[in-house]
């Protein structure tokens, strides 16, 4: 049977589950983590949703989301579908670990830097926008394309340029949302680890569900869930950071997995295992990944030129 992270029951304490699924109490740590994941990175979602939107008249503005909306249910739907041929494969060891560095270290390294502090607000209508610290007032369109080119894991920024009409506002929209489940499905991946050597032929991962849960967390907690993430990182500033340092140690656990076990040595560096150094190392960095959102934000950060004002007066 698959052995999970935290995998300190024996395998006959599993549920078994319809469609050969199963159920181990340590999965719950595994959703968990997934809820903090998507919970963050829904708020990028969310905001270029609604940049994008604003783009057309008022009342266009919510049929057009709704379409977005939409669109992120079936496509996640469709990516978990063939998520299950995906942890078949190796090589989306490779390509997906190196696609989930990728995005992580773009965003926190290699993102231009703005003089203006920008905030994330919520509005009167309880949308997540963007505003300058440093007036209150919402950032003008020109910086709002750049933001979207910036939280778009894949720029889209020629098609972007173009979504002006309704149809065309849409199908950004939709391409925005295939942008960003597949890092959600990927880490969801990562996570549930490969198929069990002894799986039969053409049987589902016993941990598919975790996928799927993975997937449909993103859009429930893009919907319902942004604006209390939003004052989560109010709060704590440092919260979306932490978010992609998580997603480069996943994508760094499937990088390892591929380069170092194969169908014949699956356990050379073995994640899912207690009793194998590299279980823990891979929490440990977890932990300290998820602890740096709780680190207070430099006194400067955030800040507006007439704080600073006050505070050095």
């Amino acid at each position: 049977m698959q052995r999970n992270f935290f995998a300190l029951q024996s395998p006959q304490s599993a549920a078994v589950l319809p469609f050969g699924q199963t159920f181990e109490t340590q999965d719950l740590a595994v959703i968990g983590l997934l809820v903090i994941l998507e919970g963050v990175l829904s708020i990028d979602n969310a905001l270029v949703l609604g940049l994008l939107a604003k783009r057309l008249p008022k009342d266009q503005q919510p049929r057009a989301l709704t379409y977005g909306l939409a669109g992120a249910f079936l496509f996640r739907l469709l990516a978990i579908g063939t998520a299950g041929l995906l942890l078949k494969w190796r090589i989306v060891k490779l390509l997906g670990g190196g696609y989930l560095v990728y995005i992580a270290v773009r965003h926190l390294f290699f993102e231009s830097k703005e003089q203006v502090v920008d905030t994330i607000r919520v509005d009167e209508q309880g949308h997540p926008i963007i505003v300058d610290a440093a007036t209150g007032e919402e950032i003008p369109p020109s910086e709002a394309d750049i933001e979207i080119d910036e939280r778009v894991p894949v720029s889209l920024s020629a098609a972007s340029s173009r979504a002006r009409t309704f149809w065309g506002t849409v199908l950004v929209i939709e391409l925005t949302d295939i942008a960003f489940a597949v890092d959600s499905i990927l880490a969801a991946i990562a996570l549930v680890g490969s198929s069990p050597a002894d799986q039969a032929e053409g049987a589902l991962h016993p941990k598919l569900w975790i996928v799927l849960t993975g997937g449909m967390l993103g859009v429930i907690l893009m919907r319902f869930a942004a604006v209390v993430f939003i004052k989560l990182l109010e709060k704590f500033p440092r919260f979306e950071e932490a978010a992609y340092l998580l997603i480069i140690v996943i994508g760094g656990k499937l990088l390892i997995d591929y380069f170092f076990n194969s169908p014949q040595h699956p356990h050379r560096v073995d994640f899912h295992d207690w009793a194998h150094p590299a279980f823990w190392i891979f929490w440990g960095l977890m932990i300290a990944a998820f602890c740096v959102g709780f680190v207070p934000a430099r006194r400067s950060e955030g800040l507006d030129p007439d704080s600073e004002e006050s505070a050095s007066g």
